[in-house]
């Protein structure tokens, strides 16, 4: 078997903070390390963000097609946040049963679990062939990436085989259904030129299945929420502040404002939805003013608005626009704009292929494997145009140690996930 906590240590010991969301690094050693297990490796990145490279790696051929994606960004690490570390976080140090480290749990487990169950599934196929073509053991590596392929005869794409080149197409006849990784980059900064990039310009197969690695102490969820953010404006008179009153202070309307956004968050509690939760409205960030001594003419607030399945973008916005509007400014003016949207995901879990992951969750977990909802966002919102099956997140841990200080991946849920991962695989 592959050693999966190795794999782990080796990800998470190549830095991918994003920003900046250069990622060459960690995916040339994924894109390595598939290859040499006979994979049809290719490495794509935009024109707009070169060094922002995904991997793209596929085993077999034919149906099912599966997909297992994870992302191989992280958010780069704070100064106050660097400074609380009680290890180095890019050493995978492993202590009482869990291994720390930037990105350990979000997202490298999911991905190391994922490229372990492959690389586990092309030994076999190996060994298949082995048996099959003696005396001459097949030993496959693919030469991989993009610009090597290029530079092939009429760009095909080969694998070697000791001494002799293969067509990669025999590699694979013998598999049965396919297998495809997908490391994406730019996850923490939307996806936009990571894993949305792949599908738009054509990267990415059509799947019948598809397994997003994300953080759900691997359980299964078919759910996440979106977001909308937004821009609050307040616009007023400056005078000095020794005779206040002949001015208009922009501040004092904008607290009526977010108090009348704090009563519309508290409205949106009676509408949960069945896994993921409440719809939500969080008032970030305020800025305001210049001076104490001066009446503020101006004050901005941002705001978070998460949308549950099922809510309308364009209907949220324009509740949005209504609690403003109906606000009571007096001869302050106030605005909202500057909406930025990333969606919700939902999903079911009936066909076959799904009802098979549930059973191998519930196999290795002896407990009920969901559905459940997952609160954060993920990649799965930029793959609905490439399943014409279902879709899910799992993974191992939480998404509430993601993000901070000592984050950590509990190794025996790695386990876990490895575990599963491979029952799923082996079930197809």
């Amino acid at each position: 078997m592959i050693d999966a906590v190795g794999l782990l240590q080796e990800l998470v010991k190549i830095p991918s903070p994003n920003l900046p969301g250069d990622t060459r690094a960690i995916a040339a050693y994924i894109a390595k390390v598939m290859g040499d297990a006979g994979c049809d490796v290719k490495v794509f990145a935009p024109d707009i963000k070169p060094e922002a490279q995904s991997v793209v790696a596929t085993l077999g051929q034919g149906a099912p097609v599966i997909m297992l994606h994870a992302h191989i960004d992280t958010v780069p690490i704070a100064a106050n946040e660097a400074q609380r570390w009680s290890v180095d976080p890019y050493a995978a140090v492993i202590k009482d049963g869990k291994l720390y480290g930037k990105g350990s749990v979000d997202d490298k487990a999911p991905l190391a679990a994922m490229m372990a169950v492959i690389l586990e599934k092309s030994a076999e196929y190996r060994v298949l062939s082995t048996e099959s073509k003696k005396p001459s053991p097949p030993a496959p590596h693919r030469l991989s990436s993009q610009a090597q392929s290029a530079n092939s005869p009429q760009g095909e794409e080969i694998i070697t085989e000791g001494s002799k080149t293969l067509p990669y197409e025999e590699n694979k006849a013998a598999i049965g259904g396919t297998l495809v990784l997908v490391a994406a980059a730019e996850e923490e900064t939307g996806g936009v030129l990571g894993t949305k990039w792949l599908e738009e310009s054509g990267k990415l197969p059509i799947c019948d299945f598809i397994v997003v690695g994300e953080q759900t102490h691997n359980h299964v969820a078919t759910a996440h929420k979106g977001v909308m953010r937004a821009a609050v404006r307040a616009t007023g008179r400056s005078v000095h502040a020794t005779n206040p009153d002949r001015g208009v202070n922009a501040i004092t309307a904008m607290a009526k404002a977010v108090l009348a956004l704090d009563a519309y968050h508290r409205e949106l509690a009676t509408r949960p939805h069945p896994i993921v939760g409440v719809p939500t409205c969080n008032v970030g960030v305020i800025q305001g003013g210049s001076t104490a001594n001066a009446v503020p003419d101006s004050c901005v607030v941002y705001l978070d608005r998460r949308m549950v399945p099922g809510e309308k973008p364009a209907t949220v916005q324009d509740e949005m626009k209504a609690v403003i509007a109906s606000v009571d400014a007096g001869a302050a003016t106030l605005s909202i704009g500057d909406f930025q949207t990333s969606n919700w995901f939902e999903s079911t879990a009936v066909s076959p292929l799904a009802q098979t992951f549930l059973g191998c969750v519930e196999a290795e977990l002896h407990e009920n494997p969901g559905p459940i909802g997952y609160l954060p966002g993920s990649d799965a919102k930029h793959l609905t145009g490439v399943t014409r099956g279902e879709m899910i997140i799992f993974g191992p841990g939480s998404y509430e140690v993601a993000h901070a200080f000592d984050e950590y991946v509990d190794l025996g849920e790695f386990a876990s996930t490895v575990n599963i991962l491979r029952a799923f695989v082996g079930k197809i």
